[in-house]
C-alpha cells in the first residue's frame, strides 16, 4: 500500500508541473491530500461531483484528472465547491491534476497517445504555448477521409462526433498536426500555414476556425475536447498500476463536447 506522499513525488518528477507553464486555474500537482495511503487509482478528463462519487464507487482514494479542482478560477468554498470538497472528505480521496504537463508528454502525453490511437507517427513538436509545444506533427500519406473514419471509431465508444471542415474528394493527407483539447486556434492556424500543414486534428475550436480553414484549403478535424483527452490520464493512472500494484479504473465521464 504506497504512500500518498511518494505517488505524488513520483508523478512530480515524471510530470515536471514546477516546469511547465499553464493555465492560472490548472494548478498543476496534488490538489487535495487525503489520509496518506491509496489503495485505488481512478482517472477522469474532468473534476466533478460525478467524478467524485464515480471515484468513490469504485473505492478509489486517489483521483487523477485532466482539469483540475480549480479550473474555473478562485472560487468560495460554498455550494457546489463545498458539496465537492465535503464528498473528498468524506471518502477520503486526494486529487492529482495535470494539464499541459499531461498534453505533452512524451510517453503519457494526450497527443502522442492519440496520434498512436490514429495510426499516425509523429515526429516533430507543433503549438506553442508561452515557449513550450504542446502537440505533435508528422508525415504520412493516407486518404484524410480514412483519417476521419479512423478519428470517428475512436471517440464513438466515449460518446463523441467528428466534425470536419471541407473535405474534397480524394483529398490526402500527408503532413498533419495535431493539439488535443481546444486545439483550433488563430495561432495554430497560423503556425500549420508556416509549416506546411496539410490537415490539423483538434478537439475543438471557435466557429471562425473553421470559416478560415475552408478559405486556406486546410482540413480541420474535431474530435471533441473530451474524446481527445482520454488518453493521457488513463496511460497515468495505468503506469501507477504498473509501477506501485494499485488497482485502477478509468471513470468514462462525457460532457458532449
Amino acid at each position: 500500500m504506497p504512500a500518498l506522499t511518494e505517488i505524488v513525488a513520483h508523478l512530480d518528477a515524471l510530470l515536471r508541473p514546477e516546469t511547465i507553464p499553464d493555465y492560472p486555474g490548472a494548478l498543476n500537482g496534488l490538489q487535495f491530500e487525503n489520509s496518506g495511503t491509496v489503495t485505488r487509482v481512478a482517472a477522469a478528463v474532468d473534476f466533478s461531483l460525478d467524478a467524485i462519487r464515480a471515484a468513490a464507487r469504485d473505492g478509489a482514494n486517489l483521483l487523477i484528472v485532466h482539469h483540475g479542482m480549480f479550473w474555473g478560477g478562485p472560487q468560495r468554498w460554498t455550494g457546489l465547491p463545498r458539496r465537492r470538497l465535503q464528498l473528498l472528505v468524506e471518502h477520503d480521496i486526494a486529487v492529482y491534476a495535470s494539464h499541459i504537463p499531461l498534453d505533452l508528454h512524451a510517453e503519457f502525453g494526450n497527443n502522442v497517445l492519440l496520434a498512436a490511437e490514429l495510426g499516425l507517427r509523429p515526429g516533430e513538436t507543433f503549438g506553442e504555448y508561452q515557449g513550450m509545444r504542446i502537440g505533435v506533427r508528422g508525415f504520412d500519406d493516407l486518404a484524410t477521409d480514412t483519417l476521419v473514419q479512423r478519428a470517428a471509431a475512436f471517440v464513438a465508444p466515449l460518446g463523441g462526433t467528428v466534425r470536419t471542415t471541407r473535405v474534397p474528394p480524394g483529398r490526402r493527407t500527408r503532413h498533419w498536426a495535431m493539439v488535443t483539447g481546444a486545439g483550433a486556434s488563430a495561432d495554430s492556424i497560423r503556425e500549420s500555414l508556416a509549416l506546411g500543414v496539410d490537415t490539423l486534428i483538434v478537439g475543438e475550436g471557435a466557429h471562425h476556425t473553421a470559416v478560415e480553414a475552408n478559405d486556406l484549403e486546410l482540413v480541420i478535424i474535431y474530435a471533441g475536447h473530451y474524446a481527445t483527452e482520454t488518453v493521457g490520464v488513463r496511460a497515468l493512472a495505468a503506469h501507477l498500476h504498473e509501477r506501485f500494484a494499485v488497482p485502477w479504473s478509468f471513470l468514462d465521464l462525457p460532457t458532449g463536447m
